[in-house]
């Protein structure tokens, strides 16, 4: 599917900036239409171009990543943000996400994850990293953040469906979950497909926040 998507992008650091500019513009159907390396610049160039998605880092000189997320939203709440994040920054997603953004990435990020992160996004789909802890996916559940606000109707999960969840949440393999539910591999595989779809997660880490939120498996059950 081909998409045309304008994106305006921030951080403080111009290698990352510059990398990430160049990433994203050599993917077909995105656009980078401004840049800025702080917050200030940021909701400036945001104002002017009025793009798609913004992709911003928290941590930046003169207003910082969610400050300028509210600022961003409160004039333009159409626009889909993604924040850019370090390892050790749980609270300051969480904010970023109490701010309204839809997503968020670590900053190691293979490319094809941050491409996947922006379509998801652009679709008015939540995206969390691949990378999120247990800690995290916690911090997620218990915040302000309402991941499944925007979802109808309400999903409906099968026993069968729910029990593959609870295994995945365990960090199942495929085949190990095949084995304790006497299944074939490539039916499992099914059953994982068609419940990522239904629950609109793109990962693990999608998984476990929506098992967490909807009481599929509890806090301690797993750790990660």
């Amino acid at each position: 599917m081909y998409y045309n998507i304008n994106i305006v992008i921030a951080d403080d650091h111009e290698i990352f900036l510059d990398g990430l500019a160049l990433m994203l513009s050599g993917h077909p159907g995105f656009n980078v239409c401004g840049r800025a390396s702080n917050g200030q610049q940021l909701q400036e160039v945001v104002d002017r171009e009025n793009p798609d998605i913004v992709l911003t880092d928290i941590r930046m000189p003169a207003v910082d990543g969610i400050q300028s997320t509210k600022h961003i939203l409160a004039a333009h709440p159409g626009i889909g943000v993604i924040a850019l994040s370090m390892f050790d920054e749980e609270n300051l997603i969480i904010e970023m996400l109490e701010a309204g953004a839809k997503g968020y990435l670590l900053k190691n990020a293979h490319k094809d994850e941050i491409i996947d992160a922006v379509i998801s996004v652009y679709q008015n789909k939540n995206y969390y990293c691949s990378q999120t802890s247990f800690l995290l996916a916690t911090m997620i559940v218990r915040s302000k953040f309402n991941p499944h606000a925007m979802q109808e109707p309400a999903v409906n999960l099968n026993d069968r469906e729910k029990t593959i969840i609870k295994l995945i949440c365990l960090q199942q393999t495929t085949q190990q979950i095949a084995d304790q539910i006497f299944l074939s591999k490539r039916t499992v595989e099914g059953y994982r497909v068609k419940i990522l779809e239904k629950i609109q997660a793109k990962n693990i880490a999608g998984v476990v926040i929506f098992a967490l939120k909807n009481n599929i498996i509890k806090e301690e059950d797993v750790r990660c």
